[in-house]
């Protein structure tokens, strides 16, 4: 009766701390998972606050490089010896253009078969073109509100300074004084209207 007692007491015993064991094993799982939820929470916080943090460091490096170029803008329209420096130098391009163009009136009246009117424009415009651009790549070295010169300038004046020109070159009567005059005066519109593009 003992020994059968004996293997009931284990018997008994082994059902008690299988369950324990089924128990311990369930609350180890259910400990994991829960660490790894926790982790996989954790991960999310963090990227999250990371695209966020990036997101928002991206729109400030705009917004400072937004405002950085607005202050240059400000800062070289208050200089007012900026401002005159480029007066200084656009005006001396101008002058010379001036003493350029009366030449090229006096080369063409003088060099070219000036009957032949299609070919006579072509050859001005080609020379007035070419100032342009010279005066251009000048302009290009010198900067104001953050742009170059150039962009201020306009392709338009070729056509004012070539109607000038041929007007000239086909008068009937050559007056070296009044071309002059005439050429000195497109470029006084030339001029101003490059002062209002600065100040526009």
């Amino acid at each position: 009766m003992n020994e059968v007692q004996g293997v009931t007491e284990i018997a008994e015993g082994i059902s008690n701390f299988g369950v324990m064991a089924v128990i311990c094993a369930a609350f180890i799982v259910l400990s994991l998972l829960m660490w790894v939820a926790i982790f996989k929470w954790f991960k999310s916080i963090i990227n999250s606050t990371m695209e966020n943090y990036a997101k928002t460091m991206s729109e400030l490096l705009e917004t400072t490089n937004t405002q950085n170029e607005l202050l240059n803008d400000i800062a070289d329209g208050m200089r007012p010896a900026t401002l005159l420096q480029i007066k200084n130098i656009s005006n001396t391009c101008f002058d010379l253009a001036v003493e350029r163009v009366c030449r090229i009136i006096k080369k063409v009246r003088e060099e070219n078969n000036i009957v032949n009117k299609e070919a006579t424009r072509a050859k001005v415009r080609t020379l007035l073109c070419n100032l342009h651009e010279d005066r251009n790549s000048r302009f290009d070295n010198h900067r104001f509100r953050g742009k170059t010169l150039t962009q201020y300038t306009s392709p338009e004046w070729v056509d004012w300074v070539a109607e000038v020109v041929e007007r000239e070159v086909y008068a009937e009567t050559q007056n070296n004084s009044r071309a002059f005059t005439n050429v000195e005066a497109v470029y006084a519109k030339i001029r101003l209207d490059f002062y209002h593009r600065l100040n526009g």
